[in-house]
């Protein structure tokens, strides 16, 4: 069988998702198109559909919709895809830390009947943090360390030239909700760790820039009555975007894969 795919930007990370699911290599079969700013890829990808507007991009009526754009393309062109009863798999998680649009989003989905989805991204161990989820007496925290690469805009912000940081800088400390929208490009994943359990008032995040860092780490704190849990991952940067994580694209393809399958280990 095969499945109709929209895509709503065509980024670094949607292209890798395209190219993966183009290539057959995990199973179903699937049409790809794509709404984007930006001239097609090209290569392989010139197969896509490439539709004009969001009119179009119903019309052509997809079995699933991923946006890949930004926290705006989440609350302006998701909504109706929604309604549409259209599934929309989110990258932008961050996007979902604005309470009113958030709510509107799931009015949507509910008047659509189908689901806004969350990958897990670049973040492990969501199985146990849904589990904890309406459990007293749970404490999350959530530290993000990456290289400097990923927080060049920041620094320069800041006027911390790059080259003269020797140290780990913290960047910030807060909730997950504050962390979200100021950093809508580097902290989709403390979005992601919110959702799945305490909510994003409660989760307390610390974002830092560390010199020494070859990788994307993220560590994961949990205390409960139920048990602790201590996890870091060190994901590998995206060689074409040193903000996110090179197994973020695969993440967003096994979503896709779950969607559509007959059995799911959940």
């Amino acid at each position: 069988m095969t499945y109709r795919i929209a895509f709503i930007g065509m980024g670094t990370i949607a292209q890798d998702v395209a190219r993966t699911l183009l290539r057959g290599e995990r199973g179903a079969g699937f049409e790809l198109g794509a709404l984007s700013r930006s001239q097609p890829p090209g290569g392989e990808l010139d197969i896509l559909t490439c539709f004009a507007g969001l009119e179009s991009l119903l019309a052509w009526r997809p079995d699933l919709v991923i946006e890949a754009a930004s926290q705006q393309a989440v609350w302006e062109l998701v909504p109706a895809c929604l309604r549409a009863g259209i599934p929309v798999l989110v990258t932008s998680v961050g996007a979902l830390a604005d309470t009113e649009k958030f709510l509107a989003l799931q009015q949507a989905a509910a008047q659509g009947g189908v689901a806004l989805r969350v990958p897990a991204g670049a973040v492990a161990s969501l199985d146990y943090l849904q589990a904890l989820r309406g459990v007293e007496g749970v404490k999350v925290v959530y530290e993000s360390r990456k290289p400097v690469d990923a927080w060049l805009d920041e620094l320069a912000l800041r006027g911390v030239a790059p080259d003269a940081l020797q140290e780990p800088l913290e960047l910030f400390r807060g909730n997950a909700r504050d962390a979200a929208l100021r950093y809508p490009k580097n902290l989709n994943v403390a979005a992601t760790v919110a959702l799945a359990c305490t909510g994003m008032e409660a989760t307390e995040v610390s974002v830092v820039v560390d010199p020494a860092a070859t990788g994307n780490t993220h560590t994961i704190c949990v205390n409960s009555p139920m048990g602790e849990l201590r996890t870091t991952l060190k994901n590998e940067p995206s060689p074409t975007n040193p903000k996110t994580s090179w197994v973020v694209a695969q993440s967003i393809v096994s979503a896709v894969e779950r969607q559509f399958a007959s059995f799911v280990v959940a």
